[in-house]
C-alpha cells in the first residue's frame, strides 16, 4: 500500500512539474563581459539539477574511495569477531561433549580474541579440572577473576563446585561465603554448601540447610530423608562421649525425624554410656508410636540388655508387648535375660526355651546354659553349651 502511494505521489509531482514548465515563460540572463547568454528558466533549472546530481555523485565516489581502508578494517574486525564467537560456541559444545582437551584449546582461542573473556576462562578452567591439570586450572581461574567483573558470581560458584569435587571443603565454603556477601545465596549455592558441610562434618549446618532446601522443594524427599539421617547419626556419634549433650540432643529430636537407623544408633549410644533410663524411654516411645516391626527386633535386644533398677517395670512392659507378638523370638529372649537379672529362674527358663523353639540362636543357648549353671544343673547347662557351639551368633 505504501508503494502504491509513493508511485501516485511521483506521478503527481511529474505532472505538476510538466504543467509548471509549460506555463513558465521566464528566462535567465547570464552576463560575463564581454560575454552574455540568455537561456530559458526551465533549461537553467534543469541544468542546475543535473549539476547538483553530478556534484553529489562525484562527492559520494570520492567518499567511498577514501573510505575503503576503514571499511576493509571494519569488515576484517567483524569477520574476526564472528570467527571468535564461533570458536567460543565450539568450546562450550566440546566441554559438554566431554572432549576437554579440545574445549580447553578453543576456550583459550576465544579468550585471546576477547570473546566473553570471563566465560571463556571459566570454560578453560573447567576443562583443565576435568583433565586433572591443577596448574592450568588455577591459572584459568585467576584469569576468570581478572577478566570480567560480571562473571564474579559464576567464578565463585564454579570454584566452590570444583573444591567440593576434590574434597577441599573449607575452600568451597570460603568461596560460597564471598558469594553470599555479594549476591546472597540461591538454591544452587545452598546445595553446594550442603555438600561442603557434609564433607567437614558440620551436621548442625547440614540440618539447617536441609530445612531451607526442603521448604523450597529443592531436593527429592528421599534425598532429604537420607541426608537428615546421616546428619543425626553424625551428631549422635559426636555426642557419644558426653552423656548430657547426647540426652539433650535426643530429647530435642523431632518425632518425625526419628527414623529406624537414628533410633537404633541412639539406643546403642545410650546403652554404651549407661543411660539405661533414657534408652528405655526412647525404645518404649518407638513401640508405642509405631507398633512392632522387623527392624525393631534389635531394639528389643537392647531393651533386654538394659541393666539398672528398673527391671520389673521393663518386664511388665515387655510382657504386655508379648501379648501382641507372642511369636517374637528376640522379645522372648529379652524377657529371659531380664528375668535372670531379677532371679526369676522359672520365668527366665520358660521364656528362653520358648525363644529357642521359635528361632534357635547361640545367644539363647548361652543364656540358658548360664541359667542352669546358676541352678547347678550341670548336665542341662552342658547340653546348651554344646548346642551354642554348633550355631552362629543369633
Amino acid at each position: 500500500m505504501r508503494g502504491l502511494f509513493w508511485v501516485l505521489a511521483l506521478f503527481a509531482a511529474a505532472v505538476a512539474v510538466a504543467l509548471g514548465a509549460r506555463m513558465n515563460d521566464g528566462y535567465v540572463l547570464l552576463a560575463l563581459p564581454p560575454y552574455r547568454a540568455e537561456v530559458t528558466l526551465n533549461l537553467f533549472l534543469l541544468a542546475l539539477a543535473i549539476l547538483f546530481l553530478v556534484a553529489y555523485a562525484l562527492l559520494r565516489t570520492l567518499s567511498y574511495t577514501f573510505g575503503l581502508p576503514e571499511r576493509a578494517r571494519r569488515y576484517r574486525a567483524q569477520r574476526s569477531h564472528e570467527r571468535a564467537a564461533q570458536v567460543f560456541q565450539e568450546a562450550v559444545r566440546l566441554l559438554f561433549e566431554g572432549r576437554f582437551g579440545q574445549a580447553l584449546k578453543k576456550a583459550a582461542e576465544a579468550h585471546a580474541a576477547g570473546t566473553a573473556p570471563g566465560l571463556s576462562a571459566l570454560i578453560a578452567a573447567r576443562a583443565a579440572q576435568r583433565m586433572r591439570e591443577a596448574g592450568k586450572q588455577q591459572d584459568w581461574m585467576e584469569r576468570a577473576k581478572a577478566s570480567d567483573p560480571r562473571t564474579e558470581a559464576a567464578t565463585l560458584m564454579l570454584e566452590a563446585e570444583m573444591m567440593n569435587e576434590v574434597r577441599r571443603f573449607d575452600e568451597a565454603l570460603q568461596a560460597l561465603a564471598k558469594l553470599q556477601g555479594k549476591q546472597g545465596r540461591h538454591i544452587a549455592a545452598l546445595r553446594l554448601e550442603l555438600r561442603a558441610r557434609q564433607g567437614i562434618g558440620d551436621w548442625d549446618g547440614v540440618l539447617k540447610l536441609l530445612r531451607q532446601l526442603a521448604k523450597r522443594d529443592a531436593l527429592p524427599a528421599e534425598v532429604v530423608r537420607e541426608t537428615r539421617t546421616q546428619a543425626h547419626l553424625g551428631n549422635i556419634a559426636h555426642s557419644a562421649g558426653d552423656a548430657g549433650r547426647l540426652i539433650a540432643y535426643l530429647r530435642a529430636l523431632p518425632v518425625e525425624e526419628r527414623g529406624q537407623r537414628v533410633v537404633l544408633a541412639a539406643a546403642r549410644a545410650l546403652l554404651a554410656i549407661g543411660a539405661a533410663g533414657e534408652a528405655q524411654k526412647l525404645i518404649e516411645a518407638v513401640f508405642d508410636a509405631t507398633g512392632h516391626d522387623e527392624w525393631q527386633a534389635e531394639l528389643v535386644a537392647i531393651y533386654g540388655r538394659l541393666d539398672d533398677g528398673e527391671q520389673l517395670a521393663r518386664i511388665a512392659r515387655a510382657e504386655a508387648w508379648l501379648l501382641q507378638y507372642p511369636s517374637d523370638a528376640r522379645l522372648l529372649k529379652a524377657l529371659g535375660r531380664m528375668c535372670i537379672r531379677q532371679r526369676l529362674w522359672g520365668k527366665a527358663q520358660s521364656y528362653l526355651e520358648a525363644s529357642l523353639a521359635i528361632a534357635p540362636t547361640q545367644q539363647a543357648h548361652l543364656e540358658l546354659a548360664k541359667l542352669f549353671d546358676q541352678l547347678e544343673r550341670t548336665e542341662q547347662a552342658n547340653q546348651h553349651y554344646r548346642a551354642s557351639a554348633l550355631l552362629d551368633a543369633g
